[in-house]
């Protein structure tokens, strides 16, 4: 296949540095936060979308870097390592495990998955700081904040939950930073009838000192990179909205400063007792693990010329990469990368409500494990069932469906008809050996067939170049739906008896689209696709490729000449197996209410079956 890097973990990795004159792609996903086991949501909302679309780059022949990794520093983290009575570094040990775990089941393949609690982070952090702080973009303020009497501190936002205060929205359960429900970023002391989460007490309200980022200062030239961008990077409808609905309201001054203890430390005599507020040093993270990838860092992150910059996230972090990410490294004066694109999802919604990390309501990628679903499945579903343009629902039922009609009727059923037949002995088929057939051209029922499929393969193209990943999967899908059509217009086993050379040509025809197939649902499913290359008896370093050089793309508008004549193919098994109605109710049992509520269950149960194992005995 293409050559996947060991997520950071190895040595003697190929290390990729931009190229002059080559398309150099840099790929973030939303670093996700580290205090809890990663959900569906957070899965397609950020690193499975990136990882579709730095896989075809690969396949393009692009040079692409895919980095992600975990947000470490902040409140969460602190309040988390209280409820588990740890240290925020063993909090984030312990959930980075998780996280790196899941992803690697789901088959994400990053360059470099790092974390933001190194000493690279602070070090690039704290120089961005040293920079603003030189070119005037800093301002000191006193702000009013809640404290707690009772535990004798001051609240970071989201130690605070109150009700929210717009006046269409009321969301009782709104944190001190945003509100989950409307989306609206908030100040804690805007908070109607606040309360501590850590002992339930209102707090009251107490002055301190912060610095500020002056975003209104920064507005003019923070508006002609989004005037530029957002178009020359077709970023996505809904990051326009968020991104303009921001600038309306007014650019606000922004405080950088938080009083905590786990975070960044502010390099400034006056508040060295403080730390930087999550939301300035997190995107610096997608720079620091850069720097943990390679030391010529700044070859990725400083060359705008050479180099863009494509960012996957969901809807609720947009305005921290169209209006605060750029605002800081356009104020440090220097030459910085700026996201050229950006992908958004909206929310992924679970059977009734709403996936929930904090409420453990939901799939977790551990969850996926327990089932007997293979990753390819859970991929496909996700991806068919992307939030782009507005929520969309997970069901099991849902599940199901495409799961036995997509996968198994449609792409499987293809495949294993054509590959059985080539398999069956001569007389019957073709002893397992691709037959030798030319001629494609002057056969029109093929002809026919293969310009049909030139030009889903250019949509494909187009709708990938995009970022358009649940219309692409779409596309690839239907040129399985074609190659059934074309095997039953064939009538190939009549074929076989009446007219062997057609009947080859289609057989030949056919088996080049399974290779064909295999390649384009890369991205998507990789595992599936090793799969089909070893029924195809291809070695599983048979790298697909893309590429324009190579004339892939017009090979793949002559699928009779995809797979060499006289090639011995592996042994065909179904490569999906039917999710039937009895699992289904099962998974929904399994998996309804809070993971606490099912850890509980499960405990019950335990203990019901251990009285029963001890009366036995008795």
């Amino acid at each position: 296949m293409d050559d996947q890097s060991d997520g950071g973990q190895g040595n003697g990795r190929n290390l990729k540095l931009p190229v002059p004159g080559k398309r150099n792609i840099l790929i973030t996903s939303a670093l996700p936060y580290v205090n809890n086991i990663p959900h569906l949501g957070t899965i397609i909302g950020c690193v499975l979308s990136a990882d579709v679309f730095a896989r075809y780059c690969r396949l393009r022949g692009y040079n692409a870097v895919y980095i992600c990794g975990t947000d470490e520093y902040g409140t969460a983290t602190e309040t988390k390592a209280r409820e588990e009575n740890c240290t925020p570094q063993q909090i984030c040990d312990k959930y980075y495990a998780i996280h790196k775990e899941v992803y690697d089941w789901f088959d994400i393949c990053f360059d470099e998955f790092g974390r933001t609690s190194t000493p690279q982070q602070t070090e690039v952090c704290q120089s961005i700081f040293k920079k603003l702080m030189e070119n005037g973009w800093l301002t000191e303020n006193t702000m009013q904040q809640l404290f707690c009497e009772t535990c004798n501190r001051f609240l970071a936002d989201r130690l605070v939950e109150g009700s929210c205060p717009m006046l269409d929205c009321n969301y009782d359960s709104a944190r001190g930073d945003q509100c989950d429900k409307c989306g609206k970023l908030l100040n804690p002391t805007e908070l109607k009838d606040p309360r501590c989460k850590v002992c339930q007490a209102r707090p009251c309200i107490r002055d301190t000192d912060h610095l500020f980022l002056e975003l209104p200062l920064l507005k003019d030239k923070l508006e002609e990179y989004i005037s530029d961008m957002s178009v020359a990077g077709s970023w996505s409808q809904n990051a326009i909205q968020t991104t303009y609905a921001w600038l309306k309201e007014g650019l606000k001054s922004r405080c950088i400063t938080r009083d905590l203890k786990w975070g960044v430390p502010v390099p400034h005599e006056k508040f060295k007792d403080k730390v930087f507020y999550v939301w300035f040093d997190a995107p610096i993270g997608y720079i620091s693990i850069t720097s943990c990838y390679t030391p010529d860092w700044e070859k990725w992150w400083k060359n705008p010329e050479d180099v863009e910059l494509y960012q996957f996230m969901g809807k609720d972090n947009v305005p921290f990469h169209t209006v605060m990410f750029p605002s800081t490294l356009i104020g440090t004066g220097e030459k910085w990368t700026l996201m050229k694109s950006i992908s958004v999802t909206e929310y992924l919604m679970y059977e009734a409500g709403k996936f929930s990390k904090s409420k453990g309501t939901g799939i977790f990628g551990n969850d996926v494990q327990d089932t007997n679903i293979p990753v390819e499945v859970w991929r496909y579903y996700l991806l068919t069932n992307r939030p782009e343009v507005s929520d969309t629902l997970f069901t099991w039922t849902d599940l199901q469906a495409k799961l036995n009609t997509e996968l198994l009727n449609n792409l499987g059923n293809f495949i294993n008809r054509v590959l059985s037949f080539i398999a069956k002995p001569q007389g019957l088929g073709y002893g397992s050996i691709i037959p030798d057939a030319s001629g494609g051209e002057s056969h029109s029922l093929t002809k026919r067939f293969a310009e049909r499929i030139g030009i889903c393969v250019d949509q494909y193209i187009e709708a990938m170049e995009k970022v358009k990943l649940k219309q692409a999967l779409k596309i690839a899908m239907s040129i399985s739906s074609e190659g059934n059509a074309y095997l039953q217009e064939s009538q190939f086993w009549k074929l076989y008896k009446q007219d062997q050379a057609s009947c080859s040509l289609v057989v030949k025809t056919s088996a080049g689209l399974v290779y064909l197939l295999a390649c384009l649902l890369e991205p998507f499913m990789p595992s599936f696709s090793l799969k089909v290359l070893k029924e195809l008896n291809l070695p599983p370093e048979n790298q697909f490729s893309l590429r324009d050089e190579n004339g892939d793309l017009e090979k793949a508008k002559k699928p009779w000449e995809i797979l060499p004549a006289g090639h011995k193919i592996g042994t065909p098994d179904p490569l999906f197996k039917e999710l039937k109605d009895e699992e289904v109710e099962a998974f929904r049992k399994k998996f309804s209410g809070s993971q606490a509520e099912r850890v509980a269950k499960g405990e019950a149960e335990a203990r019901k079956l251990a009285e029963q194992l001890e009366q036995t005995k008795v």
